[in-house]
This record gives structure tokens, sequence and C-alpha cells, in this order.
């Protein structure tokens, strides 16, 4: 009777153990889900923070990049700006230039035409027939024209041309060569008693003129053309005395002996 009992609960204490140890096992098996569980929550977690922060410095990088190309750009943009005020510039200064060489230009131009006038209307200094004297260039311009006119042979329009000159220019330095050729034109024409008076005018202003010498042998032959052999003697005598080594001197030595 003793034995069954225990014998029953022997067994019902092996029972309780193998169930302890089940519940055990089930307790454990339940607390490794768990951890996994968290273990996967935590690499996912972290996997998601690991992308957010992969996406921002992605993210960070394309606004840079995106930031750099728009630099770039505003610095082509500012460098073809550049380039352009530069060309601009460029063009300016050549048309500056140009500007100034074409002012400089007609400067010169006008400086050179201002020259001119002053030169058309100052006096210059001239020699003529062994004398210097100051003269303008319309003085010198018409007695040229007039000496021009007697040496073509138009002694009548030389003659004009003379007196003409004469009465413009009475303080002129050419005033006793005008009366010289004058005379001559005069004499060409065969209006000797006014070619006379042109010649003494002449000696009565310039003495010393270097074609005195001519004018007194002009005089005798006016007055030879005019039968006045007595007044183109004593002329002649005058001539050889006043200038003894005159070419003038030896043709009136020549026509002394003739009126003889």
């Amino acid at each position: 009777m003793t034995s069954l009992p225990l014998m029953r609960r022997g067994r019902g204490l092996l029972v309780g153990a193998s169930l302890l140890a089940a519940l055990a096992g089930a307790d454990a098996a339940l607390f490794s889900d768990d951890e996994a569980r968290k273990a996967i929550l935590d690499l996912r977690q972290r996997a998601d923070a690991q992308k957010a922060a992969t996406e921002s410095i992605e993210k960070r990088l394309t606004e840079e990049n995106n930031q750099l190309r728009r630099s770039l750009l505003d610095l082509q943009n500012q460098i073809e700006a550049l380039r352009a005020e530069q060309a601009r510039l460029r063009g300016q200064a050549e048309q500056a230039s140009r500007d100034i060489a074409e002012a400089q230009r007609r400067q010169a131009a006008q400086g050179q035409a201002m020259d001119e006038r002053l030169r058309s209307v100052e006096p210059q200094k001239v020699a003529l027939d062994g004398l210097e004297f100051m003269a303008s260039p319309a003085e010198k311009r018409d007695f040229d024209a007039a000496l021009a006119v007697f040496r073509s042979g138009d002694f009548a329009g030389a003659q004009a041309a003379f007196l003409d000159f004469a009465k413009r220019y009475p303080k002129s330095g050419y005033y006793p060569s005008a009366l010289f050729w004058l005379g001559n034109a005069q004499y060409a024409t065969t209006h000797y008693k006014e070619a006379i008076t042109n010649f003494r005018s002449m000696l009565n202003l310039a003495p010393d003129h270097a074609r005195a010498p001519e004018a007194l042998l002009s005089i005798a032959n006016c007055q030879i053309e005019l039968k006045d052999p007595r007044a183109a003697r004593k002329t002649l005598e005058d001539l050889i005395r006043l200038h003894p080594q005159s070419e003038a001197a030896q043709a009136a030595k020549e026509r002394l002996a003739k009126l003889r």
C-alpha cells in the first residue's frame, strides 16, 4: 500500500519537472524572438538613418553641384560681358585714335592754309636789280605779271600793266624798276617823250639803281629818235662820266662816235 502512493508521487514529481522544463524552454524561445525582433528593428533604424544621411549628403552635393554650375555660368556670362566691354572699349579707342588723326590732319591743313594766307598778305624780303626791300605777295605777283607781258613782246600790254602797277604801288620797292620797264615799253611803242619822263623819274628816285646806266642810254636813244642830237650827246657824256665801267658806257662811246 505504501509503495504505490510513493510511486505515484514520484511520477507526479517527474511530470512536474518535465512541465517546468518545457515551460522554461518556451520562455527561452520566447525571449530569443524578442531579441531578434529588437535587433532587426535596430538594424532597420540604423539602415533608415544611414539612408537618410546618404540622401541628405546626396541632396547637399546635388545642391552644391547646381550652385557650382550656376556660379560657373555666371562667371562665363561675366567673362563674355567683359570681352564685349573690352571690344567696345577697343572700338572706342580705335575710333578715338582715328578722330585724333583726322583732327590733327585738319589742324595741319588749317595751319597750312593759314600760313598760305599769311604769306599771301605778309610782306616778304625781295631782291631785285641789286636792291633788297620788303614787298607784299600782291606786289611781287603784279610786277612779275607785267614783266612777263613785256618779255612776251606785247609792249602795249606791258605799258598798260606797268602804268597800273605804278598807280597801285607808288611806295613799292618795285617802283623804280617798274618805271624803267615802263619807259622801255613806251620806247618800243614810240612814245619817246613819255619814256624819257619815266626814265628820269626813275633816276631821280634811285640814282644808284643797277639799271641807271641803261636808263641814261635809253634816254639818249629816245632823244636821237626825237632828232635832238645835242641832248643825246649830253646824256651819253653824263652816262660815261657817271658809270664809266658799265656796259652802257661802252655803248655810249660808240653812239658818241656816230653822232660826231
